[in-house]
């Protein structure tokens, strides 16, 4: 049996305290007290667990608590006046959004404030029911036997029903003293378990096994030395008939506050670790504890109330990258002249696994032909005479002679580039092993009649061989420049 005490936190005053015990079939604790004045609210718990899942007792309970509407009253303020109403509601938590008249009212539908903290802490072992070892761990917190059934304790195990290392039967009792509710089914009485005769037993079952340590207890005084002990459960006696030499309980001195004149205040017990920030590696914790009584003096209190330390989590492993394919280069950002070109690739692995610190982009540069200068020229000269004094002839400038150069020049390149496209049809491109390529196409029309333009031709895979890499083997695009006389 465990003695446990709990004290609700609010303003002005030591908070009211109580205490009250609980045995491994009375473990669950509820309470429910009314806000007053109020229309029909309370604040409470329901069903809160005091056994650990490693069959100990819980040393601390911290809950803040909010209020709740019993359904039973339509008052919406604590001055409203007395209005139950007819039809009952479900109780249930009062919101920031119920009624603008509210105390806890708030357009933006934020969280309640709690009115008030309740901590219940572990504070002395009562009784002779703790001490006795159970036959089974499970025996405490996995009991599924009914409230309404009340049942006698198990007898001791009986002698193996086999003498030699031949597989046996042991057997315990216990009786049912009462079925309060005839419409639940009360479990067995009869528990069996496997055994062998003695001098059988393995290695492993000959020992004595035990579990892990429960948490330590609450000290025994709040202010000065005191004394905290904790304890663990025989899992497995040996079946050899020999006692378990091995300690289940243990005690140490503690000291909560180590000062108690008037002047210092008390507080209560750190409590337990927060799990380690990191999941590797180095990483940081911190725990809590509560000023349980200020200082009568009207002082302030010194006293630590929050403490941090470095935790150290087991080593992180660093997780290679899964990386799609690189995406073919992006055109050139300029259509003349120098510029740059981009391709991507994405993470495939997921981000849990670690950071990836590989290039998911990468940029080049790229060339195209030079572009197009804008020609100055000079004004026209005066005409010359006429070749001829009668009839029809001609004359001529500097600026003519130039003129028809400049079209002997674009005539002559044109001819040049539909030798170069001939010539292309025939072509077929080696520098893609593996590949086999289409010929160039023909150099698309230019985009502008003068002042530089651009032209295009493609080649495009034809055939690629089993053995030829994806990424080397691919359709290629040329860009030139065309007309770059001035207009």
């Amino acid at each position: 049996m465990e003695q446990l005490s709990t004290f609700n936190e609010h303003e002005g005053g030591p908070p009211p305290q109580q205490s009250f015990s609980v045995d491994r079939s009375r473990h669950l604790m509820s309470f429910l007290t009314m806000l007053g004045p109020s229309p029909d609210w309370n604040v409470g718990l329901s069903a809160e667990d005091l056994c650990t899942k490693e069959c100990g007792w819980v040393q601390r309970v911290v809950q803040d608590m909010i209020p709740w509407d019993a359904g039973t009253d339509s008052g919406v303020s604590y001055e409203s006046p007395n209005k139950p109403i007819d039809s009952k509601d479900k109780i249930r938590p009062l919101t920031s959004l119920d009624h603008p008249q509210s105390p806890f009212y708030d357009p933006e539908g934020g969280a309640i404030t709690p009115v008030a903290r309740v901590i219940v802490d572990r504070i002395a072992r009562k009784g002779e029911q703790c001490n006795v070892v159970p036959d089974n761990v499970d025996d405490i917190c996995n009991d599924d036997t009914p409230e309404t059934c009340i049942y006698s304790n198990w007898s001791p195990w009986s002698a193996c029903s086999s003498a030699t290392c031949e597989k046996g039967k042991r057997m315990r009792q216990r009786m049912l003293k009462a079925q309060l509710d005839l419409s639940v089914p009360c479990p067995h009485t009869q528990d069996f378990e496997p055994c062998m005769g003695p001098g059988c037993s393995d290695e492993e079952s000959a020992t004595c096994l035990l579990s892990e340590w429960v948490t330590w207890s609450p000290c025994s005084l709040s202010c000065g030395m005191g004394t905290r002990s904790r304890e663990r459960f025989v899992k497995q006696v040996p079946e050899d008939g020999s006692g378990c030499s091995l300690p289940t309980e243990e005690a140490e001195n503690c000291v909560v506050n180590e000062e108690c004149s008037p002047s210092s205040c008390l507080v209560t017990e750190w409590g337990e670790w927060d799990i380690c920030s990191a999941t590797c590696g180095l990483g940081m914790r911190r725990r809590e504890r509560m000023v349980k009584t200020p200082p009568a003096d009207g002082s302030i209190c010194g006293a630590e109330v929050l403490e941090v330390e470095k935790c150290m989590m087991p080593e992180c492993h660093t997780i290679p990258c899964m990386l799609t394919p690189w995406s073919d280069w992006s055109d050139c950002s300029v259509t003349c002249g120098k510029g740059a070109r981009t391709r991507q690739r994405t993470l495939k692995s997921p981000v849990e696994l670690g950071e990836c610190t590989e290039d998911l982009e990468q940029v080049e540069k790229c060339m195209l032909p030079e572009c197009p200068i804008d020609c100055v020229m000079s004004e026209w000269t005066e005409w010359s005479e006429c070749n001829k004094s009668c009839g029809r002839s001609a004359r001529s400038g500097s600026a003519l002679e130039d003129r028809l150069t400049v079209t002997r020049r674009k005539r002559r390149k044109e001819q040049r580039e539909k030798r170069r496209s001939k010539q292309g049809k025939a072509e077929v491109s080696t520098e893609h092993p593996g590949c086999k390529m289409r010929p160039w196409s023909t150099w698309t029309d230019c985009t502008k009649m003068c002042g530089g333009g651009i032209q295009e031709r493609l080649m495009t895979v034809k055939q690629r061989f089993k053995t030829a890499q994806l990424s080397s083997c691919k359709d290629r695009k040329e860009i030139r420049a065309c007309n770059v006389h001035p207009c």
